[in-house]
Formats: C-alpha cells, sequence, structure tokens
C-alpha cells in the first residue's frame, strides 16, 4: 500500500502560507494570500507546448480579471528534471516578450531542486525558490512596482532572505519541503 500524494495545488497552497508568508520571503505574499488574490492553476507539463499556451491563457485571465493579483501555474509533470525546467522557463520568458507582454507580466521561478548559478545544491539560500513542485509565478508587473514602492528596502530583500535561509539550516528546510510533497 502506498500513501497517497497530496493535491499539487493544495500542497503549493500550503506553501505559500507556511513557508513564503511564514517566512517572509516575500513580503507581498500575506496581503494577497488574505485578499484571496492569487490563482493556482495545474499544469501538466509533459507536452510543453500545452504547457506554454496554458501560460499565455493565464496571463489574458490576468488581463480579463483585475481582481487576481497573480497566477502560480504548478507543472505538476514533466520537468521534474531542474535542467529542463530552466529550458524551458527560458522559452516561456522569450516567448512573454515576443507576445508583447514584457513590462506587463514577469515570470519567477521555483522548483524543488532549484539551484542559483553561483551556489552550491546544499546551500540553504536555494530555499528561496525552491518549491513542492516546479513552478511558473506569473506576476504582475504593475502590482509588483506598487509594492516595492511601499517597502522600506526592497533593495534588501534576497539578502534577508539568503540569511534567514541559512540560519534556518539546509536540513530543517529540505524536511519541511519533503513534508508538503507527501
Amino acid at each position: 500500500m502506498t500513501a497517497s500524494r497530496p493535491d499539487p495545488l493544495a500542497a503549493t497552497r500550503a506553501w505559500v502560507k507556511t513557508f513564503v508568508v511564514a517566512h517572509d520571503v516575500c513580503p507581498f505574499a500575506g496581503r494577497e494570500v488574505a485578499r484571496d488574490s492569487i490563482r493556482s492553476v495545474a499544469v501538466p507539463a509533459h507536452d510543453r507546448e500545452a504547457a506554454l499556451l496554458k501560460l499565455f491563457d493565464e496571463c489574458r485571465h490576468l488581463e480579463a480579471n483585475p481582481e487576481v493579483e497573480t497566477t502560480l501555474l504548478v507543472l505538476t509533470e514533466g520537468l521534474e528534471d531542474f535542467d529542463d525546467y530552466l529550458d524551458l522557463l527560458e522559452i516561456a520568458e522569450a516567448l512573454l516578450v515576443d507576445q508583447g507582454y514584457e513590462g506587463t507580466f514577469q515570470l519567477a521561478s521555483f522548483h524543488p531542486d532549484y539551484v542559483f548559478a553561483d551556489a552550491e545544491p546544499d546551500d540553504p539560500a536555494n530555499f528561496t525558490n525552491r518549491s513542492p513542485y516546479p513552478m511558473w509565478h506569473l506576476l504582475r508587473e504593475a502590482g509588483l512596482e506598487r509594492a516595492l514602492e511601499h517597502h522600506p528596502d526592497p533593495e534588501g530583500i534576497p539578502a534577508r532572505n539568503v540569511e534567514a535561509m541559512r540560519e534556518l539550516g539546509h536540513e530543517a528546510l529540505a524536511e519541511a519541503l519533503a513534508r508538503l510533497r507527501g
């Protein structure tokens, strides 16, 4: 008998609340969680073209629904390998520009095995971009700019996050992420 894995969207919502908001990784996320303005959609990515088309469906959804601030596209299957994920992310970012969305939307990227280019794989700092499932976070640039205008130190957010992750430690962070995945 195998234990059932949690629903990817439920695991992602739990991650947003218990990690992103709880550790203030994104100082703007708590407000959007409280407003219920974060949309989450499951996107199977074994068909890369279909996943990219879903990204643009979500751009159109955000354009048509100003009450939704942001969309988390949870890539439920097909991009478990981090390098494969990065390859498709690069295409997605280029297509956002090609389709005229530069300056309107941007992607923040998250993956269970995220490693920054200048970091070691076991550096706790990588957990600022690690999530239960591969994910594209589609952000409204205008909303991000408004939020940054009201933050006392937007340039200091990344360094503060790195310090916080290193204080928590790799083992504790890895265990917490593993619990979300079931």
